[in-house]
């Protein structure tokens, strides 16, 4: 299985009188954020499954990717907000292989969440050695039989400055 991490465009900033999980992705970050997908979408990707957070800037992050055609089936996940845990949603999703017949499958969320988990999955343990920038995407290769912490490999590490 191939795993797209991709973080979210660019949105509001922070205030008070804005709840965090309100906030939503500015015209810039919905106009970078159309752009890279649509390179995506040239450079011939397409998802089995797009699972995003149910924050509103990834999930329109997450709209804008099924918009340009980079999938069609669009899934909320609990485990892709800030409060996620990747051994559980390994143990839920990966290794019972629910979404097995999923070869190309993108998670929309945030940082460090995103980084994280990459680290995880490639090294087993979080290093903070990456950094996932705005509607930036890492590809990982998940192995097909055995546990993909720390035995996955990437392929895919791309800031959006590259893709636009």
């Amino acid at each position: 299985m191939e795993l797209y991490l991709i973080r979210h465009g660019i949105a509001q900033e922070h205030h008070p009188e804005l709840a965090d999980e309100k906030r939503q992705l500015t015209p810039q970050g919905r106009q970078k954020t159309e752009k890279v997908a649509q390179r995506l979408v040239e450079l011939g990707l397409h998802f089995d499954l797009i699972l995003t957070s149910p924050l509103v800037r990834a999930y329109q992050t997450a709209e804008i990717l099924i918009a340009t055609g980079l999938s069609s089936q669009l899934e909320q996940s609990h485990y892709l907000s800030f409060e996620s845990n990747i051994y559980s949603w390994v143990e839920e999703w990966l290794e019972p292989r629910k979404y097995a017949h999923q070869t190309q499958l993108a998670l929309v969320g945030h940082e460090p969440n995103l980084s994280h988990w990459a680290e995880i999955l490639l090294w087993g343990e979080a290093k903070d050695s990456l950094i996932l920038k705005k509607a930036g995407m890492i590809g990982i290769k998940i192995p097909d039989d055995g546990s993909p912490v720390g035995h996955s490999q990437m392929f895919w590490l791309t800031p959006p400055k590259y893709l636009l």
